[in-house]
Formats: C-alpha cells, sequence, structure tokens
C-alpha cells in the first residue's frame, strides 16, 4: 500500500513539471503572435526609422556649377619652338576657355592661345570639338578672344568686377593638368584685390596687375577658365598660382575685357587707343622704385613726347586722378574707360603736377 502511495507521489511530482513547461515555454512559443498579441513598438517609432530624409537644397558651387559647366571649353594647340637656328620643335599647349556668347566667342588667356598658336581645337561640354581662330590677343593683358563656327552655344555672363569684396564666394571651373580632367570645379573665396604678381614671360620679367586673389584651388590647366560669384557670374578669368605656396590663385578682372569684347563682336577687331604714357598704380610703383609713393591715382613713370597725352599738356612725374569724372586708381580702371572710346575720340583728364597743383586737359587719343 506504501508502494503505490509513493507512485503516486512520484508521478504527481512528474505530471506537474510537465505541466509547467508546457505553460512556461511551449504554449507562450506555440501562442505568440496567434492568440498572444506580440508587443510591437508605437507605430510613430516604426515610422521614424523608415523615414528616408529629403535631399537638401543644392549648394552655392553645385548650383554655379550646374549653370556654368556648359559653358566652359577646353582648349589643344601647337607652337612651334625654334630649337637650334634650322630646328624647330612642335610643343602642346592645353588650356581652359568659356563660351561669353552664342555665335561661339570665347575668352581665355594669351599664354594659352595667341598668334603664334596653330592647330587650335576646342572641346566643347557636347563632345563636339572644332577648330578655333584668333580674333583678338594681348600678351600685356594675357587675354585672347576666340571665335569658333557654332551658333546657339551655352554661355557664362559677365558679372562686375568693380564690386568685389574680399571673403566673398569665388568659383573656378577649368581643365587642371589637362582635358582628362575636364570641367573641374573648386570652391574657395576672394582673399584679395588688386594684387600685382612678377611673372618671367619668355625670358623676360613682366608685372601682372590689379588681379582678383582667390585661394579656390587653381593649377595649370586652368587658365583661361572662368573664376564666378555666387550668382553664377564670370567675374576674372583665372591666369597663374604660385607654385611655392598653397592656396594662392590668381584671377584677370573681367571688366578689362568688356570693352574688347563688345568692339570683337561689333566689328570683328579691336584696335585700343593710344594715350602715349607708361604708367603705375600705387601696387606697380613699389615694384618699380622705393622713391615714389602715391596714395591715389596713376603716377606717370615715362611719355611719349610725340603722343597724345604730352601733346595735352601731361608730363613725366605727373599723376592722374580722374577720366571722364571717374577716379581712377588702378591701370585696369584706366584701361576700361580709354578701351571703351575709339582713336580720335576725347577724355577729360584730372591730374595733380610734382608741386601738388591740380588742374585739368582733354586729350584726344590716338591711334
Amino acid at each position: 500500500m506504501q508502494y503505490n502511495f509513493n507512485k503516486l507521489v512520484v508521478t504527481a511530482i512528474i505530471s506537474s513539471f510537465i505541466t509547467s513547461l508546457i505553460f512556461i515555454y511551449i504554449a507562450p512559443n506555440f501562442l505568440w503572435g496567434k492568440i498572444i498579441p506580440i508587443p510591437y513598438p508605437p507605430e510613430s517609432n516604426l515610422k521614424k526609422e523608415i523615414i528616408i530624409p529629403k535631399r537638401e537644397p543644392p549648394t552655392v558651387a553645385e548650383a554655379v556649377a550646374k549653370k556654368a559647366t556648359p559653358a566652359v571649353v577646353g582648349i589643344t594647340t601647337l607652337e612651334f619652338e625654334r630649337k637650334y637656328y634650322f630646328l624647330e620643335r612642335a610643343v602642346e599647349g592645353v588650356g581652359s576657355g568659356f563660351i561669353v556668347h552664342p555665335d561661339g566667342y570665347i575668352i581665355t588667356n594669351n599664354h594659352v592661345v595667341n598668334e603664334n598658336s596653330r592647330n587650335i581645337k576646342v572641346y566643347l561640354s557636347n563632345g563636339n570639338i572644332l577648330p578655333g581662330k584668333v580674333m583678338w590677343t594681348d600678351p600685356v593683358l594675357d587675354l585672347t578672344i576666340l571665335k569658333v563656327d557654332a551658333k546657339n552655344l551655352p554661355v557664362i555672363e559677365l558679372g562686375d568686377s568693380d564690386r568685389l569684396s574680399v571673403g566673398q564666394t569665388a568659383i573656378a571651373i577649368g581643365n587642371p593638368l589637362g582635358l582628362r580632367f575636364q570641367r573641374t570645379v573648386t570652391l574657395g573665396i576672394i582673399s584679395a584685390l588688386n594684387r600685382s604678381l612678377p611673372i618671367t614671360e619668355d625670358s623676360k620679367p613682366k608685372i601682372m596687375e590689379d588681379l582678383i586673389q582667390t585661394d579656390a584651388s587653381i593649377n595649370p590647366g586652368n587658365s583661361g577658365g572662368p573664376l564666378m560669384d555666387s550668382q553664377g557670374y564670370a567675374i576674372g578669368i583665372n591666369t597663374a598660382k604660385v607654385t611655392t605656396a598653397e592656396g594662392l590663385g590668381f584671377a584677370i578682372p573681367i571688366n578689362i575685357v568688356k570693352p574688347i569684347l563688345k568692339k570683337v563682336i561689333e566689328t570683328g577687331t579691336f584696335k585700343p587707343p593710344y594715350l602715349g604714357i607708361v604708367a603705375y598704380d600705387r601696387e606697380i610703383a613699389s615694384y618699380i622704385t622705393a622713391d615714389v609713393y602715391i596714395y591715389e591715382g596713376i603716377y606717370v613713370a615715362d611719355i611719349d613726347p610725340t603722343g597724345p597725352a604730352y601733346k595735352a599738356g601731361i608730363r613725366k612725374g605727373y599723376i592722374i586722378l580722374e577720366v571722364n569724372g571717374k577716379p581712377v586708381n588702378t591701370m585696369t580702371g584706366l584701361k576700361c574707360i580709354i578701351y571703351e572710346k575709339k582713336p580720335g575720340e576725347s577724355i577729360k583728364v584730372k591730374y595733380k603736377t610734382l608741386t601738388g597743383k591740380e588742374g585739368y586737359v582733354t586729350i584726344v587719343l590716338g591711334k
């Protein structure tokens, strides 16, 4: 009898254990999500986890690049250098440029394309390769206007380089290191204005005047490409980089080419009026001589005794303060005014003598 009782107790204990296992482990796993609801996170939390953020608005550089890149071109040339007295060798040049008129007028540098360049090829953004023709070029300004035979081309509008300020956005587009990296976009700021840069060209010293300094990356091959503001207007033509320093790039102010471009489009050529002076602004004067320091205006360092300025009464050592009522403190500013005139037209000049006396003369520009 005792044996049967013990057997019942053991059976009861085992049955209880098995029943507990069923309720604790088996039933929940079997009924989970069927009878017993799964406690999912709140619906709002799920939405936050799967929402993909919307695309941010385009940056300034992105917007300008989209607007301007189609009008930036690559340029290749051949020039023949005299190696020995009877021998020449062909040298290939590569640079940049940008279209400024839908009929195919292109601005670039003189050191990219000039009168000695042959086999000029212009690489458009649509893949076309067109021959280029030099319409005008000037080694002193380091500027060239090219033309290709095409219509309805994309263009970059010209801005106003007289209204620039240090610190504003500057964006450069060009072909650094050749056509392999066509239309590279770099972003920076305008670091300084009216910079003068002494360089050597054709083994001769030369000073480039009134340049825009920028830290937007400019490298060989960028020359001739546009420097633009945050609105996508061309404010300069990229021209040089100081290789001994980082973040020192330079561009020619766009305003100097405006009157030239206008006359080239209208007449097919540009013949600058002749003033007959050699003059420096205060930036250049410090390079030339330590004896001359001016606070304003343009210093007349030399003068053609048969030229228009001398005939009107301007002399060596005078300072030109205004032309046609507009103050001139840079050579670029002076040239912009003169280049809008034709030979035979006159300008009114305010000057200061060596003794500090001020006066006015009317100069009839020559050829």
